[in-house]
């Protein structure tokens, strides 16, 4: 346990080692093995995502859309004049296109991603069909402080918008705390518009995230390509199965990558030891009610402004105002 602490604190300290690779060191070296589901974002697994939102089983995003348009007047109201839209974990900005369009008088509107290629292509795509509106893309770690650019620092007020259901990739303690963080990013006066995927009749679920035509699979797997590529690893991915069910206990989709065979990895030098049918969790995604998420928010001082339910109860968008 001591000699495991000391990995970290070096591996984390070290100048020549990328969080990436501390993350997916420290990860594989535990028990049960794990990477952060944040690190699924390159830009083939970017590109990869976008495929499975357009896929018959993945109903998230339609259904997200589709209450967007329907709801964007009564959204917009929460949104005054000259305030900046600060959209989290952005990647593709279709949905942020319907709020710039229900809310003209933004002053400016700041996708923040992990992924530098994709919002900068996103944000060089929005500008011709949003001229009078400051586009200002910021690469960053969205579960960490990061600085605004001036302009929406200067706004009247600042409003996030978290969509997708990405609050479900957190546990519910690291929920909170990105709640935290973009209370102390956006600061007074605030306001916050989440999409919630909610819980569900299970079949629903699983066909979600194993959809037949295997994108979601590739998703996944596209992980283990980018470590070999990025850390030097050596995995196989024809010995690696996509794995992805409901755990009704906890509320949550698990996803994971299980090995078909006994195997050694090495990534970034070291050695990896996998026992057949032993996974690397890859990614949660919780499913809440509309009390429940309003609970997690209010503990950390975000107050309920609003729900909107889709017909069939399968997704909501929860708006917040900050209260200290």
């Amino acid at each position: 346990m001591v000699a495991a602490v000391a990995r970290k604190r070096f591996l984390q300290q070290s100048p020549d080692v990328s969080a990436f690779e501390a993350d997916v060191l420290e990860g594989l070296h535990e028990t049960p093995k794990h990477v952060p589901a944040k690190y699924f974002y390159d830009a083939a697994g970017s590109q990869l995502f976008e495929r499975i939102t357009e896929l018959p089983e993945y109903y998230p995003t339609r259904c997200e859309m589709k209450m967007l348009r329907d709801h964007a007047a009564d959204i917009a109201k929460l949104i005054p004049q000259g305030a900046a839209l600060v959209e989290f974990g952005s990647g593709s900005s279709k949905k942020a296109r319907i709020l710039l369009r229900a809310a003209p008088k933004l002053a400016a509107y700041v996708p923040v991603d992990i992924c530098r290629e994709m919002i900068e292509q996103e944000a060089a795509e929005l500008r011709p069909d949003f001229p009078q509106l400051k586009v200002l893309p910021v690469t960053a770690d969205i579960c960490k402080p990061f600085d605004l650019p001036h302009e929406a620092k200067v706004a009247p007020a600042r409003i996030g918008f978290f969509p997708g259901s990405t609050i479900g990739n957190f546990e519910p303690h690291e929920a909170s705390a990105f709640l935290r963080n973009a209370a102390n990013i956006l600061g007074p006066g605030a306001a916050l518009i989440i999409g919630v995927d909610l819980i569900k009749p299970a079949e629903v679920l699983n066909a979600a995230y194993n959809d037949a035509a295997g994108v979601t699979a590739r998703f996944n797997l596209n992980l283990l390509t980018r470590i070999n590529r990025e850390l030097g690893g050596t995995f196989r991915l024809n010995t690696f199965e996509h794995h992805a069910f409901y755990n009704r206990e906890r509320h949550r989709v698990e996803m994971h990558l299980a090995s078909l065979k006994r195997q050694k990895v090495k990534v970034a030098g070291e050695t990896i030891d996998f026992r057949i049918g032993e996974t690397i969790h890859t990614e949660n995604s919780y499913k809440y009610s509309v009390e429940s998420l309003s609970a997690l928010a209010r503990g950390v001082g975000w107050l309920s402004a609003g729900a909107w339910i889709d017909e069939r109860k399968y997704f909501s968008i929860q708006a917040f105002t900050f209260a200290g």
